[in-house]
């Protein structure tokens, strides 16, 4: 597979992280299928791994986001700048602490948007925790395996 077909499946990867953010989008999926994209065009046994982890990885995620409350954020007062945060601070959190930085990082980035927009410190920390108990938990594990899958690819990809 040639460097231009590995950028791009690294930008729909990418896609798919921002889609999980983004209610209807099926950011899960994108990243699902770039997987599947690069195992076909580089069939060698270990892009096949990558998609078998993939795959059973997100089976399991989406076992354990049945099992939480349903997504009601619009209700709760979350706002698209809240989602860039929260996004923003797991993938930070997910390199500066590799893999378990992503959580501290989701919720710092939501803390972080409501501490700017109220102010004070227990307002955002009540909104934090509003947020979480409204399917930010929910969002989280999304956001998390997606994460995970593009790290084994990316490892894969790098050192591989």
């Amino acid at each position: 597979m040639g460097v231009s077909q590995l950028l791009l499946v690294g930008l729909v990867i990418l896609l798919g992280l921002c889609g999980v953010l983004v209610p209807g989008v099926p950011g899960s999926w994108l990243v699902w299928a770039a997987v599947l994209w690069w195992a076909l065009e580089d069939p060698q046994p270990v892009a096949w791994v990558v998609l078998v982890g993939a795959t059973v990885t997100l089976f399991l995620s989406q076992v354990v986001r049945w099992t939480l409350p349903p997504r009601r954020l619009r209700e709760s007062g979350a706002t698209p700048r809240m989602a860039v945060y929260a996004g923003l601070g797991a993938f930070l959190g997910f390199f500066l602490l590799p893999v378990i930085g992503a959580i501290p990082g989701f919720m710092g980035g939501i803390y972080l948007s409501e501490r700017l927009r109220l102010g004070r410190h227990g307002e955002a920390r009540a909104a934090l925790r509003t947020a979480m108990r409204s399917g930010g938990s929910s969002v989280l594990t999304e956001l998390f395996t997606c994460l995970l899958i593009m790290g084994a690819w990316l490892g894969t990809v790098l050192w591989g």
